[in-house]
């Protein structure tokens, strides 16, 4: 499995780039391909201190809006 890590789509964008792995290490790109294990690489730095976690945030859709009558 990849985990696709775009930017654009992540809400925290803006709020928490100064404090994401991805930033530290890559600049903000506008999309990067990471796989299980170098997300498990980074998870363990991170947890080292070594660098900052990942800041990913997805946006989700919410609930269907209902319209009324």
């Amino acid at each position: 499995m990849t985990t696709r890590i775009d930017c654009d789509s992540c809400v925290m964008r803006s709020l928490a780039c100064h404090d994401c792995v991805v930033t530290v290490l890559l600049g903000p790109p506008p999309e990067l391909m990471i796989d299980d294990e170098e997300l498990r690489a980074l998870d363990v730095l991170a947890e080292g201190g070594l660098v900052p976690p990942l800041r990913l945030v997805r946006p989700v859709d919410g609930p269907p809006q209902v319209e009324s009558a």
